[in-house]
């Protein structure tokens, strides 16, 4: 068993609460970016004792993490929205410069690429005006609400395993991330187990098919990644803020989200896509 992924996990659960800061990139820090896709595709094989010593503390990690944290996201949401927000911003733009970085994208995007770009941020832009930035907080389950956070939960899960894009930014995007910080906040077991099994099937189903994207078409991938980036900010914009303390706060907590996000990336010197 590898006990000392219990502060790995920490770390991802950590990125895993705070939308532009992924979860694989915190992994690819850590240097266990590769062990973690390949434990997820192993589970279900003979070696699947190796890799639940691997995959376990580094559950229980972020787990603990989840529940002890969401608290003070809650907290901020309901009475700093807006500096909050400019947060999320921040980081969100913060991401760019290491995933370009990585991508290298002045010696390998095509005219192509760029057009990937364009429609994938156009397509997720278009969200902030056919819905709301957040849909109301979901308490209680019902058939439609439950399928709804299954898939939010599988399409958190693939965005967790990417190197640039974080799971709580795509829950964010889908209306569904003050429900799930909600849920956490008041350990609310049923919204819990529904969202926590759309990411655990999006895991096992979807692991093998991002790993061959990555190997295959790394630019194409990088380039969606930069499209959905640079069009969620039109969907978690929140306005500009009242002026005086609000908007004071709003550009400080902008700057933050800079900041972090810049600390974070500092840190991976090694190319993701040579992985």
């Amino acid at each position: 068993m590898q006990w000392r992924n219990l502060y790995r996990g920490f770390f991802m659960g950590i990125s895993d609460l705070i939308p532009g800061v992924s979860g694989g990139r915190i992994a690819f820090i850590l240097g266990i970016y590769d062990e973690l896709l390949a434990s997820i595709s192993g589970f279900f094989s003979r070696n699947w004792k190796k890799h639940f010593g691997f995959l376990l503390p580094l559950g229980i990690g972020i787990g603990i993490t989840l529940l002890l944290f969401s608290k003070v996201i809650e907290y901020l949401l309901k009475n700093q929205p807006a500096p909050t927000q400019y947060f999320f911003m921040g980081l969100v733009v913060g991401v760019l410069p290491f995933i370009t970085m990585q991508a290298g994208v002045k010696r390998n995007f095509t005219w192509q690429h760029f057009i990937v770009i364009l429609l994938v941020g156009g397509a997720l832009a278009s969200l902030a005006f056919i819905k709301p930035q957040d849909t109301a907080v979901i308490t209680s389950l019902t058939a439609s609400n439950a399928i709804g956070l299954f898939f939010a939960g599988w399409a958190g899960s693939i965005a967790m395993l990417l190197p640039g894009i974080s799971g709580s930014f795509i829950l964010l995007v889908l209306g569904v991330y003050s429900t799930a910080i909600g849920a956490l906040s008041n350990f609310n077991l049923s919204i819990i187990a529904v969202i926590g099994a759309g990411i655990i099937v999006g895991f096992i189903v979807s692991n093998k098919a991002i790993s061959y994207l990555l190997k295959h078409f790394k630019y194409i991938m990088f380039a969606v990644i930069i499209g959905l980036i640079v069009g969620s900010l039109f969907v978690i914009y929140p306005g500009i803020p009242e002026s005086g303390t609000p908007f004071v706060m709003s550009v400080i907590a902008f700057f933050t989200g800079l900041v972090v996000a810049n600390m974070f990336s500092s840190q991976s010197k090694t190319s993701i896509v040579n992985k």
